[in-house]
């Protein structure tokens, strides 16, 4: 049963408050914490851890395991420590869950505390490539549905042609648009962006290590096969790190041009191995084809941010 983001919440047979926002965990995709605003008084809004919840007996109820005062021991939530997930991009934290509309928080990534609000999110404006702008949020408990583990589209994407590729070892970026569909809402258009390089023979070896990469869909049958002597390579235009959007720039500090994440500092070479900072693996590199035309296809494959390994989530 999912709850919806006005559920009552029950505790001690009870009405203390309802609940009014979900805190996710932008590493595990797990709601953390469930904000509960209290009846009565001042309306304070308490963060809930979501080891708390009894039972969801229908969508209109969340039961708690304390008792009808045990509200006032959680701590009132911190505002300026979170973010929404519309403020900035987090790679598929909605996947194989239903969603409803509403607001979902994420912690606030500890390199930005302390920095302004204001010049934190002017600088994630200009640095984000493209952010997800679908009207969805994320059920109460995930943990208690089960998951709907759809089948992988494994469908070419037309995104433009070489001829915008001027140079080898340079990264440029190619925008499209997909249409997804949710259940129980109904289909959106996402503008979406990857980066290719036309990559010389020292590259193909550093992203590839002489070997052919195979592409598997949902049931682990190969669906494409990059070789690893073909000239263009692609990139998911998602950072591993949290899922932001990365840029290519002339960083002449750093030693010339590369792939720099804002978010975090994850930079990354044209070969997107990681240089510097957080990411826990390098660029995601996708199935690509061209054609004799110089028409380039992608299948759009995107892993789940801030893991080691690729786990597929789309």
């Amino acid at each position: 049963m999912q709850p919806t983001l006005t559920a009552k919440v029950i505790a001690g047979e009870k009405e203390v408050g309802r609940l009014e926002k979900v805190i996710m965990d932008p590493l595990s995709h797990e709601i953390s914490h469930l904000v509960v605003k209290e009846l009565g008084g001042a309306g304070s809004l308490r963060q809930v851890p979501v080891q708390e919840v009894q039972a969801v007996p229908n969508e209109e109820e969340v039961q708690m395991r304390f008792s009808a005062d045990g509200l006032e021991r959680f701590p009132v939530l911190e505002r300026d420590q979170f973010v929404t997930v519309k403020e900035v991009e987090i790679a598929h934290l909605e996947d194989n869950i239903h969603v409803e509309p509403g607001e979902v928080l994420v912690p606030l990534p500890c390199l930005e505390q302390g920095v302004p609000r204001r010049m934190f999110f002017a600088n994630m404006t200009h640095a984000i490539g493209g952010l997800i702008a679908l009207p969805l949020v994320f059920p109460v408990l995930k943990y208690l549905m089960k998951p709907m583990y759809a089948p992988f589209e494994n469908n070419w994407i037309s995104v433009g042609n070489i001829k915008k590729i001027k140079k080898d070892d340079s990264g440029v970026q190619f925008k499209f648009t997909r249409t997804f569909k949710e259940a129980f809402m109904p289909p959106q258009e996402v503008e979406k962006n990857i980066w290719v390089v036309k990559a010389t023979p020292k590259t193909q070896e550093a992203v590839y290590g002489g070997n052919d990469k195979k592409f598997m869909d949902h049931k682990g049958d190969v669906v494409w096969t990059n070789k690893h002597n073909a000239p263009y390579v692609a990139y998911s235009g998602k950072c591993p790190h949290l899922g932001c959007g990365y840029k290519w720039r002339n960083v002449k500090k750093l030693g010339g041009e590369m792939f720099l994440c804002p978010c975090h500092l994850s930079i990354y070479d044209a070969a997107g191995k990681v240089l510097d900072g957080p990411a826990p693996r390098a660029l995601d590199v996708l199935p690509i084809q061209v054609n004799a035309a110089g028409e380039i296809q992608i299948i759009d494959v995107e892993y789940k941010a801030g893991v080691n390994d690729q786990i597929r989530l789309l």
